[in-house]
Parts: C-alpha cells; sequence; structure tokens
C-alpha cells in the first residue's frame, strides 16, 4: 500500500445528531468554533424536530476528537444525546458553515 493510499483510507464522513434542548443555545455557533481548530469539513444546521445535525468529513481520529470536543464542551449541558454513525466521505465539503 502507498502513502497516498493509507492517507485517503483514514478519510470518513461522521453524521451526527444531537437532541436535547440544543436549539437556540448558540450550539451551531459554538460547533462552528469547534469544527475550525479540528480542520473539518461539513455542515451543522437546524432540523424541524428540534435537533441539530452535523455533517462533518476529515480524517477518522481527527473527526473523532472533533464529535468528542462537541460533546465535552458548553453545550454538554444541553445535550440530552447524540446519535453518532461514520461512513465512507463524499468529498463534497471545502469548509464548515451553519445550512439553514
Amino acid at each position: 500500500m502507498n502513502k497516498k493510499s493509507r492517507v485517503s483510507s483514514s478519510l470518513k464522513r461522521v453524521h451526527a445528531v444531537f437532541s436535547g434542548f440544543v436549539q437556540g443555545v448558540g450550539f451551531r455557533f459554538t460547533t462552528i468554533d469547534i469544527a475550525r481548530s479540528y480542520k473539518v469539513a461539513g455542515f451543522v444546521r437546524n432540523t424541524e424536530d428540534g435537533t441539530v445535525e452535523v455533517v462533518a468529513e476529515g480524517d477518522e481520529e481527527t473527526l473523532k476528537g472533533f464529535v468528542d470536543a462537541i460533546q465535552l464542551s458548553p453545550l454538554r449541558r444541553y445535550i440530552d444525546s447524540a446519535q453518532v454513525t461514520y461512513g465512507v466521505p463524499r468529498g463534497e465539503f471545502k469548509t464548515f458553515d451553519i445550512r439553514y
């Protein structure tokens, strides 16, 4: 396996849905700040059912750190649960943004 194959195989996509009192508390803006420090690409958005959805791509270990940082941040007081799944990246993101 060459170096390029090892690097690309470690890239993942994370889909996380946070529930609780997560809307109207600065969740999206805090997530943006965290994403910048972890250098991931993707988005965060409020959903109609009252949850907050985060989709990001990057190195697998970086993504795990990113999700942990969200859960350990001051936002933790608002999070009742998080559903986190990892999958294959699509390469569709260049930055991390808020979606409306």
